[in-house]
């Protein structure tokens, strides 16, 4: 071997994985590799001899860190098996002991929300979800399975010879500067046990307002809202459409020394310094009504409820509204107007609500068409829903492709799509009034709906009509 690229093929997928390392180049017969820098100087010692000795060259480490490291690892050294429909998976072929903490790296640098480890009478799996979609990233051994369940279940601290009833915990990960806590969900299957991990990422410092997805008229209106000292700001949607990562950024904003802010959540996904976060214990009373009832003696400014999901908790967030506190909270909900109909249905005084609700939010999280290889297409009117009425006609649309900057799912990224309604004077009077269409009035007042809103996306090639489809159909 006489050429940089024959050495570089020294390194195989097997040897990447086991000393978690990559090639980085071949400078005066040195063999350079990268490292981790998180890793002790005896164990890189150890893995310099041993690698050595396989390639027959001298060996220099280069550092990296940890999550850099393990992104390079994936895209250089998978070692492909088989195929399904999104595209390639691999067998992990790595160290056994080292694959629970390579995954939740590989996972957190590809920004994954989920991991789910998963088995089935032959075979078994581990899928992450990359921008809301579930894609397949490993195969396991069936052998190999319950040495990896009993190494989660040691970590979270919970019981390994219960294997019959469901259990939930907590992981505290921590390598290198990758620092960050884990939910543990665990639930007995036909053929074994399954696990979802969620990750909580504890860093806030990329979340903003302004690059969420509000257009600049919905952003007005919405900081409009936030500027009043009391009142409530409802922001609804289904599970995961990321209206806690809205609540987030907007907390954010208000964080200011001159404000005592209260949060409860459940759980906390993001920690922010100088505001008091709870979360929620349901087995020992800590519920969110409980913990709302007690913020109020404790002189709030704002308080953040992660969700209202009971008449009670409803009640006690109107009151605090009422006696001058900024309340933000979710509640699932189709539409921004919606959110009336819902907090009446649990039995709140419809003047009640007109007197304190200043702005109903709706969104939906979208993902993005990859850039890299999204194609334009033919359009026809048929494509849309039956009694959908665009605001004028498209003539081509953009639609998913496949790479492997996408995981071959042709998106890549998510953005925000918002329906914003600030309550005035106005629609203040027909909640009172208990009116149910306020369509035309929104018209006039240009506030646009999350089909609206979609409908951009789509025409400016942003994203696919698969994508907004279900909002069109509102």
């Amino acid at each position: 071997m006489n050429t940089t690229a024959d050495i570089s093929k020294l390194i195989t997928p097997e040897l990447a994985w086991k000393y978690h390392t990559a090639f980085a180049g071949f400078e005066n017969g040195v063999l350079l590799l990268w490292a981790d820098a998180a890793a002790a100087e005896t164990e890189l010692d150890r893995h310099r001899e041993e690698l050595e000795w396989i390639t027959g060259y001298p060996v220099r480490f280069e550092k990296l860190d940890t999550a850099a490291l393990t992104q390079k690892i994936s895209a250089a050294y998978a070692k492909k098996d088989t195929t399904d429909q999104r595209g390639q998976h691999n067998f992990y072929t790595g160290h056994p002991d080292h694959f629970l903490n390579d995954l939740i790296a590989e996972a957190k640098s590809l920004k994954s929300s989920d991991i789910h480890i998963e088995t089935y009478e032959h075979d078994c799996r581990v899928r992450i979800r990359v921008d809301g979609l579930l894609v397949l990233r490993y195969l396991i051994e069936k052998k190999q399975y319950p040495a990896l369940i009993n190494k989660i279940k040691i970590s979270a601290n919970l019981d390994i010879a219960e294997k019959r009833l469901p259990q939930d915990g907590r992981i505290f990960f921590q390598k290198g500067i990758d620092k960050f806590d884990i939910r543990v969900s665990i639930v007995p299957t036909l053929h074994g046990e399954k696990v979802v991990l969620r990750l909580l990422s504890n860093d806030a410092t990329d979340i903003r307002l302004e690059t969420l997805g509000f257009s600049d008229n919905d952003l007005d209106n919405y900081l409009e809202g936030l500027k009043k000292p009391y009142g409530i700001v409802l922001i609804s949607g289904p599970t995961g459409s990321g209206k806690t990562t809205t609540l987030y950024a907007t907390l954010k904003l208000l964080n200011l020394s001159t404000r005592n802010i209260l949060t409860i959540e459940d759980p906390i996904e993001y920690t922010l310094k100088g505001i008091n976060q709870v979360q929620v214990k349901e087995n020992i009373g800590l519920s969110f009504s409980v913990a709302l009832r007690t913020f109020l003696r404790q002189d709030p400014d704002v308080i953040m409820l992660g969700e209202i999901r009971d008449a009670e908790t409803a009640n006690m967030a109107i009151r605090a509204a009422l006696t001058g506190h900024l309340v933000l909270s979710t509640i699932h909900t189709n539409s921004a107007w919606g959110t009336v109909s819902r907090l009446i249905d649990m039995n709140i005084p419809s003047f009640l609500i007109a007197n304190t609700l200043n702005t109903s939010v709706a969104q939906r999280l979208v993902r993005l068409l990859c850039p890299d290889c999204k194609r334009e297409a033919p359009f026809l009117p048929a494509f849309f829903p039956k009694n959908y009425r665009p605001p004028q006609v498209l003539q081509t649309h953009w639609v998913p492709g496949g790479c492997s900057h996408c995981y071959n799912t042709g998106y890549r990224r998510r953005k925000a799509i918002y329906e914003v309604i600030p309550v005035d004077a106005e629609l203040a009077d027909k909640i009172k009034k208990g009116s149910s269409r306020v369509d035309e009035l929104l018209k006039t007042k240009q506030i646009k709906t999350l089909a609206d809103n979609a409908f951009e996306l789509l025409k400016t090639g942003e994203t696919s009509l698969e994508e907004v489809y279900p909002m069109l159909l509102n």
